[in-house]
């Protein structure tokens, strides 16, 4: 499946966060992309729990306020899930045709998932075959149904059509992957960095090697300043972003830089289990994006950990965007994601492993059923 150039109308991205969400409008051009429009809207603290919404009518009243503040036109939506709802798993099955691993994967998931396999949607990706061709690679995902229905509820909710349901990862890797062409033999981590979740992924040149959502992000930084200053939830965000009192920035810095070892020792364990696993490389580079990824200290501490360049990962590098299309003061490393979805159009699910690109098609089959039973109701 070509990247670039597409025909199709694409999607409008909506990545729902904990603390925020987050739209991108992209428009297919020729040779690329162009930024439509970019939106985000905060959330009621509690609005999204470990990656599933708690508070339904809040977060679909916050899709309609930034739809209509950023003027942003499409009622199709491509949107994803991340948290301890997500199963992915990079599986080895005997050498089979895409025709026969599509008839067995339901009863091959059941001895990679935890869950019982009624529970879940599953959906998968061919990767290709192995090197000495006696194996083929696929990616497996499984989600709670509970996690999709209650995410495409409330989309519905909110007057939109959940055309497709992605993973957040896999959005990342998307939008790595259009904006920075990667050489075929280039390692490198991508670091999404949320208020509650921090997905991880590793990716060699264009292909997706692996994933794990982590479950610590932003909000680490704020409890920790809560607890040690012992000042409010409002007072430890504002230092959080710089704004504390003159006398006071030298203990919040302290407490940021002890946060930060944690999040990098969890990075650190996910890097030492890829090695485990896997013909593991040196990393060439960390790409970090998301609300925490600005946190004072941060970037630096990554830096000087892993010994590799750190960059902010820009998801706007390749894609043309005018001076109005982002909100004022933001420079589109919060909405890797979202623009990650952007890039998704209906029916674009590779079906093969002769498909290029990473325009993963995960749970695109159920959205169809799901929106008619909701708007039915």
């Amino acid at each position: 499946m070509a990247l670039f150039g597409s025909s199709a109308s694409n999607l409008i991205g909506l990545d729902i966060g904990s603390s925020t969400i987050k739209v991108v409008s992209l428009q297919s051009v020729r040779g690329g992309y162009q930024l439509e429009a970019a939106g985000v809207e905060p959330l009621p603290g509690g609005s999204v729990v470990d990656g599933a919404i708690a508070k339904r009518e809040a977060v679909a009243d916050a899709i309609n306020h930034v739809f209509h503040s950023r003027k942003i036109k499409g009622d199709s939506i491509a949107s994803s899930v991340s948290g301890p709802a997500v199963i992915v798993k990079r599986i080895s099955l005997p050498a089979r045709s895409a025709a026969e691993v599509g008839e067995s994967i339901h009863w091959e998931a059941e001895q990679y998932i935890p869950f019982d396999i009624a529970e879940v949607y599953l959906d998968y990706h061919l990767l290709g075959p192995s090197a000495d061709g006696s194996e083929t690679n696929v990616i497996l995902v499984a989600v709670k149904r509970e996690t999709i229905d209650n995410q495409s509820d409330v989309i519905a909710m909110a007057g939109k059509e959940p055309a497709i349901m992605d993973l957040d990862s896999f959005a990342l890797h998307n939008i790595y992957e259009v904006n920075y062409r990667p050489k075929p033999d280039s390692v490198v981590a991508l670091l999404n960095i949320g208020a509650s979740i921090m997905n991880v992924n590793i990716a060699t040149g264009n292909e997706f090697i692996f994933t794990r959502d982590i479950g610590m992000g932003g909000n680490y930084y704020t409890e920790y300043i809560q607890r040690d200053l012992g000042v409010s939830y409002e007072e430890a965000e504002k230092y959080k972003k710089g704004q504390a009192p003159e006398e006071l920035k030298g203990t919040v810095s302290t407490v940021l830089q002890s946060v930060s070892e944690i999040l990098s020792l969890e990075v650190q364990k996910t890097f030492d289990y890829f090695r485990t696993a896997s013909e593991f490389e040196e990393l060439e580079t960390i790409y970090i994006c998301g609300g925490a990824s600005r946190t004072e200290g941060l970037r630096d501490y990554l830096q000087e950990t892993f010994q590799v360049p750190v960059e902010f990962l820009n998801p706007f590098q390749k894609i043309k965007a005018d001076g109005n299309a982002l909100p004022a003061g933001n420079d589109g490393c919060d909405f890797a994601v979202a623009a990650g979805l952007a890039l998704r159009y209906r029916g674009d699910k590779p079906t093969g492993p002769a498909s290029k690109g990473s325009a993963f098609g995960f749970l695109t089959g159920n959205m169809s059923q799901i929106f008619k039973k909701l708007t039915k109701r």
